[in-house]
């Protein structure tokens, strides 16, 4: 029976610890290297419901894409059950349940976060889209309007809306940027790509770049939530004698969108 050091090791082998950024915190987070693993619980977050799912499925481990502390968004200074961060803390110690996360160097990695964003658009031809391996671009197809591809993205990662603004030009060369990527916009420029597709955009990077480039923020978790499936597929090959599952109860995107009728 695997171990939960087994399990990050060959989480790591697809993953190097070294691809991850410099401020960010992935590995083994919470929980004790040597236990044994019969199942695993696959979330993009660890968030409270999710730890109690993993408690009621008898989960000894879940394995994220999000880090749960001591990156730059997300500090320990207290482990408090009054807070939204201790109580998951907690929660997994006395569930006596593991933590693993992967975080930027799954986003970088060969076949991580971006190259399957990628794929799940349909682009060929896939290359990285800057030296440290965040992003990704390539080319669909054929040329489609702009609207066409954006209904196209919503259909793909299942997203309840999306934001985008026009570059004044069709659909064929395209970048995508897993989470939060707009510091790239400028680099898909430089590729050569007409529309970049990528999330948690701000107003002034819509602002600045209209009528240069498809902007089309998608939405933080659609555009990474394409990674659990394939967690699920490396390590059941990996370890075919442990149950994975991914989250039910954190398997969609919680934003809404109220739109205008035209």
């Amino acid at each position: 029976m695997a171990t939960v050091k087994e399990i990050e090791s060959c989480l790591f082998h697809w993953a190097p610890a070294a691809l991850a950024a410099s401020w960010d915190n992935v590995g083994l987070l919470v929980g004790e290297p040597d236990r044994n693993v019969r199942r695993v619980l696959v979330a993009l977050d660890v968030t409270a419901a999710v730890v109690e799912e993993a408690a009621a499925q008898g989960a000894d481990l879940i394995v994220a894409h999000h880090p749960l502390m001591n990156c730059h968004w997300a500090p320990v200074q207290t482990v408090r059950t009054d807070t939204r961060q201790g109580n998951i803390i907690t929660g997994l110690i006395r569930n006596d349940i593991a933590a693993i996360c992967m975080h930027t160097n799954l986003d970088a990695a060969d076949g991580g976060v971006n190259d399957i964003l990628a794929q799940t658009l349909g682009l060929s031809d896939i290359q990285p889209l800057c030296e440290d391996r965040i992003g990704r671009y390539g080319t669909i197809n054929c040329e489609i309007p702009l609207v066409e591809f954006t209904e196209t993205v919503v259909k793909l990662l299942s997203c309840n809306g999306l934001r985008y603004v026009s570059g004044n030009s069709a659909v064929h060369r395209v970048a995508v940027g897993g989470g939060a990527c707009g510091e790239y916009i400028s680099r898909a420029i430089e590729v050569g790509c007409d529309t970049f597709v990528t999330a948690d955009l701000k107003y002034h990077d819509f602002l600045e770049y209209v009528g240069r480039i498809n902007l089309i923020d998608a939405g933080h978790f659609p555009t990474e939530q394409v990674i659990c499936p394939a967690i699920i597929r490396r390590l059941s090959d990996a370890f075919p004698d442990i149950t994975c599952a991914i989250s039910q109860k954190h398997d969609r995107e919680i934003i809404q969108y109220c739109v205008k009728e035209k």
